[in-house]
């Protein structure tokens, strides 16, 4: 599913290709599901739709270059001047744990993460 979100974001024509070839280059971001909207280029640790937001995304700058924000739309982390620089603003700031996407909605990625949680928790469980 992955894989065909990466080809998905591609083919759409709404990201430069420039920024998919980098962030797909490095293996943090590509075991992540991509999508897009306005032009920015999103991550999820999910699958399906409602994806997380919860990993800074990269956005074309006026003029050329990038701007990442994010996690959220009202946060800004800065501008880059080249995609390879956005690429690692990103990585940089990816949530503690980040690993391939979960197959699912942000619900059901949450609720496999409480029961992971909950799993460390109990006395005599390895």
């Amino acid at each position: 599913m992955v894989q065909a979100g990466w080809q998905a974001v591609r083919q759409d024509g709404r990201v430069r290709d420039g920024l998919i070839d980098v962030a797909y280059q490095e293996p943090r971001l590509r075991q992540l599901f991509p999508w897009t909207g306005m032009g920015e280029l999103h991550f999820s640790r999910c699958t399906e739709y409602r994806w997380t937001w919860d990993i800074p995304y990269i956005q074309p700058a006026k003029g050329g270059g990038y701007w990442v924000s994010g996690p959220l739309r009202n946060e800004a982390v800065g501008p880059a001047a080249t995609a390879e620089e956005a690429v690692a603003m990103v990585v940089a700031r990816l949530p503690s744990g980040t690993g391939p996407a979960y197959v699912g909605t942000p619900e059901q990625l949450a609720a496999h993460e409480a029961s992971l949680a909950q799993t460390d928790q109990e006395p005599g469980v390895e």
